[in-house]
């Protein structure tokens, strides 16, 4: 049983089976290049997004907040939004500042989707079988632990395969924060890595965006099923519809809930790098878990996921006059 994607603006979680990340349908023989193009056309129109919310995971907030109220009417301060921050970049790099890291992040994209391609190349669906509504439970539970098994394996494939291009376009969108050009190209990114971290700084952030991607498969693939199984009458005449709306209800319920995972791997690829974004003025240098414990302390696990409505937290400071 496959889970929806979620479309959130501040987590981007693990496809499920027949979709691609931002819910583009993966790769059939004969139609990978289609795929590749599509993949590459929605990275590209998706990366300001992903920019602006890069720049505050790691707490880069050059504009002042503005105070605003609340449903109640209450006095509270609101920092700026998407179209705001960037308006903000725009005016510091022009237009196509917007699409600072976008070609290793293109990159990225498109050998993930191969990547996944050549895995159900080598492990083909027709071999799964798939939940029936007629199967008993116990049938259909072991259908689903087997699909969503072998979702996990394409996903954490494509996402080892990938990463280290996810690594350089992090970095050279952090740059903004510094106005640093030492990741300025692929090939001299790749060097550059190797040579002042060896082949493991390709892979740092892996493990939180790895688990974030097992939970959320398995939280939103279990959790639809027994919905399905359960709480959806057969004999009601749009069951089929309900239980199509399930995996994408779940898929954005699941989604928010991993969203630190993906944070602290986002943090964890730019942190200690050379970069003032990563440095430790601006970024703590963390070391294991201590990212996430960090960030659980300050109040800050969420930050970054909500690009339009961003309350002050409360562990800042600002009057309010």
């Amino acid at each position: 049983m496959a889970a929806a994607a979620a479309a959130l603006p501040g987590g981007l979680r693990a496809p499920p089976a027949g979709l691609e990340a931002g819910g583009r349908p993966e790769p059939v023989e004969g139609s990978e290049c289609l795929f590749v193009v599509l993949g590459a056309g929605f990275t590209a129109l998706s990366h300001p997004l992903l920019y602006v919310k890069l720049l505050i995971q790691v707490g880069h907030e050059p504009l002042p907040p503005t105070i605003g109220r609340n449903v109640l009417g209450k006095k509270v301060l609101y920092l700026p939004g998407f179209f705001t921050y960037a308006r903000h970049i725009v005016e510091v790099d022009g237009k196509m500042g917007l699409f600072r890291g976008l070609a290793p992040r293109i990159l990225s994209s498109t050998l993930s989707t191969v990547t996944r391609g050549t895995v159900k190349k080598v492990f083909p669906v027709e071999d799964m079988e798939h939940v029936s509504n007629k199967d008993d439970v116990k049938t259909s539970l072991r259908k689903v632990v087997k699909e969503t098994s072998h979702e996990m394996l394409m996903q954490c494939m494509s996402r080892l395969i990938s990463h280290p291009l996810h690594v350089i376009s992090m970095r050279c969108m952090v740059q903004f924060v510094g106005r640093e050009v030492k990741y300025s190209g692929v090939f001299s990114s790749i060097g550059r890595i190797f040579k002042e971290e060896g082949i493991l700084g390709f892979f740092v952030g892996l493990v939180p965006h790895i688990l974030g991607d097992v939970v959320f498969l398995w939280c939103c693939n279990i959790l639809a099923h027994f919905i399905n199984t359960y709480a959806v009458d057969d004999n009601f005449s749009q069951a089929s519809v309900i239980r199509s709306y399930t995996k994408f209800v779940m898929g954005i319920a699941v989604s928010m809930l991993t969203y630190p995972f993906l944070l602290v791997g986002d943090l964890m690829a730019v942190n200690n790098c050379g970069l003032h974004a990563g440095l430790p003025r601006t970024l703590r240098v963390y070391i294991r878990v201590q990212c996430w414990r960090h960030l659980s302390a300050q109040g800050q696990l969420f930050r970054g996921s909500s690009l339009l409505f961003r309350r002050v937290s409360a562990a800042a400071r600002f009057p309010i006059d």
